[in-house]
């Protein structure tokens, strides 16, 4: 089951990721042919590493906190925050390198008497991206929450700067959101790995 892991760094962390650099990327090596997507997300200038997304593949919710956790930028203190959410990947191209990205997040409530989700199985989410989705998304994934009573979110890697990246994933996000209101957040992405 995929889950999506984002991790915000500490303030001030820019010298000790870089010295864990070789050891993050040699753990996330054990990982690598469940990796459906990595990567740092960085500031509006792409110059400053902000944080870490992985969406990988793992056997269920407890397996992923340990993914989360036993990564060795947390295990030395390096992030602040942490979120885990089981995600159904809806679109997955390879991101280029060396071109600019954003991650998109939309976030919105799961109602109190959710009996299901608004787009009840994968095939109809997957028909809120349209027939041939944008050439710019490469990554689109709904967040579920931990019951599977439906969608409580979402996240994009888009192939063009914030405003516009949100901009393109706001139809659809509102969308798998059935109306429920819908907070969308958008920062710089870059393609992780060594490769």
């Amino acid at each position: 089951m995929p889950f999506y892991v984002y991790a915000q760094d500490q303030p001030g962390v820019a010298d000790q990721l870089m010295e864990l650099c070789e050891e993050h990327w040699s753990y996330m090596d054990r990982f690598d042919d469940r990796l459906i997507l990595r990567g740092p997300t960085v500031s509006d200038d792409g110059e400053e590493h902000t944080g870490s997304v992985h969406v990988v593949d793992l056997a269920d919710r407890a397996e992923a906190e340990w993914f989360a956790r036993d990564e060795p930028f947390w295990k030395a203190g390096l992030y602040r925050d942490l979120l885990v959410v089981a995600a159904e990947v809806l679109l997955s191209r390879a991101p280029a390198a060396d071109v600019p990205y954003t991650l998109v997040t939309a976030r919105w409530p799961l109602p109190a008497d959710a009996e299901g989700d608004t787009a009840h199985d994968a095939g109809e989410r997957r028909d809120l991206l349209g027939a041939e989705p944008d050439g710019r998304l490469v990554f689109v994934a709904a967040l579920a929450d931990d019951e599977g009573a439906g969608t409580t979110g979402a996240v994009a890697a888009v192939r063009a700067l914030p405003d516009e990246a949100r901009e393109l994933v706001r139809p659809f996000a509102e969308r798998l959101a059935g109306g429920r209101p819908a907070t969308l957040t958008a920062q710089r992405w870059e393609r992780g790995g060594r490769n």
